[in-house]
């Protein structure tokens, strides 16, 4: 498994994460047997969320990795915080509070990444910072992060949070690739052309923030998965002949289409299938050629100018 530096961190992390989403659906041995084809992989990051499963996806991972110094040493673990029922909260108590729960879910004393979960519209920056500031101090997080943010918001947070903010957490496949089309469409009256996020991918690169790329096989907002559907023939038919070609899935494609760009992007999937994981991961010793990257990106049904 390749590795990539998470923004400027120092902390080597694999290019591609399992996302525990899904989690708390499994069962003891069905948990263990998906982390632990994650861990042969060389897939040692894991990402959370308080808010997964309601807290019971962090639970069943401690327990079904039996969690204590030695196991955790191995491993990178990333959780999210500030969604709450039928509103966002970035305050300060509610940051400090949302992880003393994912630390006890997790039975661990430390997260190596917190990210705040989407923007809050309400934000306090300075109480943002203050939360940061005493996990910091008190070891419980050692990086730090942000979900779904256009530029100015981490502009914003950057302004009084003392810590470097090292990954930002979007949405992309080869279906959703809002970010790549507004940069590939520049000064057209198309709606291509309409940047919608504030040219992130490029302000990330700048920034040395790392893109995580959440749902990489998802159409739409969580509207389906797009390999082997009849709705996208054009673009399964052109990821079925390359992964013939390399001898892999057409999982292994498109998470490959992702990590072939440059900006570095770590892959977040969320396979809860042990042999779907491994199948994925052989993505990491594919790079597709610029030509295969545009073939596919085409018959996604984009346009180039």
């Amino acid at each position: 498994m390749n590795k990539i530096n998470l923004g400027n961190s120092g902390l080597e992390v694999p290019e591609i994460a399992l996302g525990c989403m899904r989690m708390a659906d499994l069962s003891n041995d069905d948990a263990q047997k998906v982390i632990q084809t994650a861990m042969d992989a060389g897939i040692n990051f894991f990402d959370h969320a308080d808010i997964y499963g309601g807290g019971k996806s962090e639970e069943v991972f401690a327990k079904a990795v039996g969690m204590n110094p030695a196991v955790r040493e191995k491993m990178i673990l990333q959780s999210k915080c500030g969604i709450r029922p039928g509103m966002f909260d970035f305050s300060k108590e509610h940051i400090l509070e949302s992880v003393d729960g994912i630390l006890k879910r997790l039975d661990t004393d430390y997260i190596d990444i917190l990210l705040l979960h989407r923007p809050d519209t309400l934000v306090e920056p300075e109480e943002v910072a203050e939360a940061f500031t005493s996990l910091k101090k008190s070891g419980k997080v050692r990086e730090f992060g942000v979900s779904n943010q256009n530029p100015m918001q981490i502009e914003l947070l950057s302004k009084y949070v003392e810590q470097k903010l090292v990954a930002n957490q979007l949405q992309l496949s080869i279906t959703n690739t809002g970010m790549i089309d507004a940069g590939l469409n520049v000064n057209m009256k198309i709606d291509r052309s309409v940047d919608r996020d504030g040219s992130i991918l490029d302000y990330c690169r700048l920034k040395d923030i790392t893109i995580q790329a959440w749902s990489p096989f998802q159409f739409g907002f969580f509207e389906g998965v797009f390999l082997d559907n009849p709705k996208f023939p054009e673009l399964n038919k052109v990821i079925d002949r390359i992964a013939a070609d390399k001898g892999v899935k057409n999982t292994a494609i498109a998470t490959a289409w992702i990590l072939r760009h440059p900006a570095k992007i770590q892959t977040i999937v969320g396979t809860m299938n042990p042999q779907r994981l491994q199948d994925i991961s052989a993505a990491s010793d594919i790079t597709l050629t610029r030509q295969e990257w545009y073939e596919i990106y085409l018959a996604a049904g984009n346009e180039l100018p």
